[in-house]
């Protein structure tokens, strides 16, 4: 199967959602959805918003970045969720790919999750990466974590006490890895 953007789906609920390749028509609403999930403080190392090049860097540069829509872009208020693709390591290990997902809380629980994270292994198929690694999985983020054993992930390893919570205790990570071959 062969991956082209855009992409129309439905939800589980029949929402109809519109996936594309993120331009710089999307950096505004990613930075909206972004900042929300940041301030959650749930899933992303972040402990404060990063300014605009920062946020660049971690987006966009140097990566595919996928933008979900419901129903799609042109009639959508906000953005539903994203993910980025892109090299986990430099050179000689380049074919490990690396990716992050969001999805807006109202859109949770509805399959998007699971739609972004399907469509981002069968396209780091079709770019030539051999397997994908999660670095920084939040142990309490269960969700998560269910949904990547769901689509085929094992744990690697646990990272004791690795990320601080806005409580200021702190919580394992875990990486998690799949085989694309």
């Amino acid at each position: 199967m062969s991956v082209s953007f855009p992409i129309h789906s439905k939800l589980k609920d029949g929402s109809p959602v519109q996936l594309v390749l993120a331009g710089d028509r999307d950096i505004e609403p990613l930075r909206a959805l972004y900042r929300m999930i940041v301030e959650e403080g749930t899933s992303y190392p972040h402990d404060r918003f990063p300014d605009h090049g920062d946020f660049l860097d971690y987006w966009f540069r140097g990566k595919t970045t996928i933008a979900a829509y419901v129903p799609d872009r042109d009639r959508a208020s906000s953005m539903a969720g994203a993910f980025y693709l892109k090299p986990n390591w430099p050179g000689r290990a380049r074919q490990v790919a690396n990716a992050g997902f969001i999805v807006a809380p109202e859109w949770r629980q509805k399959g998007l999750g699971w739609l972004l994270g399907a469509t981002m292994l069968e396209y780091a198929r079709q770019l030539g990466y051999r397997s994908v690694i999660f670095n920084l999985v939040f142990s309490e983020n269960v969700w998560a974590r269910r949904l990547w054993e769901r689509l085929g992930f094992k744990e690697l390893a646990v990272l004791p006490g690795a990320v601080r919570k806005n409580d200021g205790t702190y919580q394992d990570a875990v990486i998690m890895f799949q085989s694309l071959l």
